[in-house]
């Protein structure tokens, strides 16, 4: 088999299972975590992971099509991600009280900051590719 068949084949194989595309996310992530310990960048290196799937999915050397099923995948399932946090809270009664009251708090300020940011960011984007389509026509 030549080098293009067997990555045809490859490519066909990823973007028909979601295990594998799922094993691709993980292994952006494991490598972006490598890359932070290796460098001692001050972010996540999840993130870090993401932002490389980001770079190829931007250049079109890596297709959304090909991680599409195991992202949903993941994301079905993200409930599973958080079992250790409801266990930790289990463990540490005093979230129970004024202090978990203060992180609750602290946690959708956040999100709700996030949210928000992202929401008006993607709306300047948008319309800042709306007024260059209209300059050019």
């Amino acid at each position: 088999m030549t080098a293009r068949k067997i990555s045809l084949s490859l490519r066909l194989a990823l973007r028909h299972s979601r295990l594998a595309q799922g094993v691709v996310l993980a292994a952006f992530w494991g490598l972006g975590e490598l890359v932070v310990r290796l460098t001692h960048l001050p972010i996540p290196g999840g993130i870090l992971g993401l932002a490389f799937v980001l770079i190829l999915l931007a250049s079109g050397t890596l297709q959304a099509p090909s991680l599409r099923r195991g992202a949903n995948w993941l994301l079905a399932d993200m409930l599973l991600f958080f079992v250790p946090a409801v266990l930790a809270v289990l463990d540490h009664r005093e979230f129970l009280g004024l202090l978990g009251l203060k992180v609750l708090a602290t946690v959708l300020t956040g999100t709700l900051l996030v949210m928000g940011g992202t929401g008006l960011t993607v709306d300047l984007c948008c319309r800042y590719n709306a007024r260059l389509v209209r300059h050019d026509e």
